[in-house]
């Protein structure tokens, strides 16, 4: 149980800190609104928990001992997070921010997409997770522990990120972002350049 403790506290101190995918839904949900960012988490809790299954079944560790897997993913994300840093400084140079769109099947997809993409092409993800699985399952640990670490992880991302998602889809943000929307779109695109090129130059 305090080996569980220690996993869950962990889990929840890194999602729910600024990083790419919070920032995004951040982003989503002053922009697009409530629905478009809720499915955004979603998507990328689907793609932690993903890096959480393979992490358990031993795929993740396979993947991270070799260095050109590792580099691909590395390069897949820098590049997909300067790809939202490119949408975002068009949005902020374009005359005015457009209204909400409706939600159609199609448009859940397409922001359920772009987050499970966001989190799965983040190699920090896949050895965040070997180092958590590491640690939640000692040598005496029950079978179920990995399961349990999944399921109770699940639960925290789904809390914070559609957390994120209701709490900045208010009106009051929702108004500032129309407002502020060329401000807000501009630092939204330093953030995703500055994690695109960082991720890309860095040596692990």
């Amino acid at each position: 149980m305090q080996h569980l403790l220690v996993v869950f506290a962990a889990y929840f101190v890194v999602i729910a800190s600024p990083g790419p995918s919070t920032i995004a839904i951040m982003g989503v949900a002053m922009k697009q609104g409530r629905e478009s960012a809720i499915f955004l988490a979603l998507g990328v809790v689907t793609g932690s928990m993903s890096w959480a299954i393979l992490a358990a079944t031993g795929v993740a560790t396979v993947l991270t001992a070799y260095a050109e897997a590792v580099f691909f993913i590395k390069v897949a994300g820098g590049l997909y997070l300067l790809y939202l840093a490119w949408k975002s400084a068009r949005s902020a140079m374009s005359p005015r921010a457009g209204g909400m769109k409706s939600m159609t099947p199609a448009r859940k997809a397409v922001f359920y997409r772009r987050g499970v993409l966001l989190h799965l092409s983040n190699p920090k993800a896949v050895l965040g997770w070997v180092a958590i699985m590491a640690l939640g399952s000692g040598p005496d640990a029950p079978p179920h522990t990995l399961l349990t670490i999944i399921a109770g992880c699940a639960v925290l991302g789904l809390t914070v990120n559609v957390g994120y998602a209701l709490l900045f889809s208010t009106g009051v943000l929702g108004r500032a972002y129309q407002k502020f929307s060329h401000w807000i779109e501009g630092a939204l695109a330093v953030i995703f350049g500055y994690a695109g090129f960082r991720l890309l130059l860095s040596r692990s």
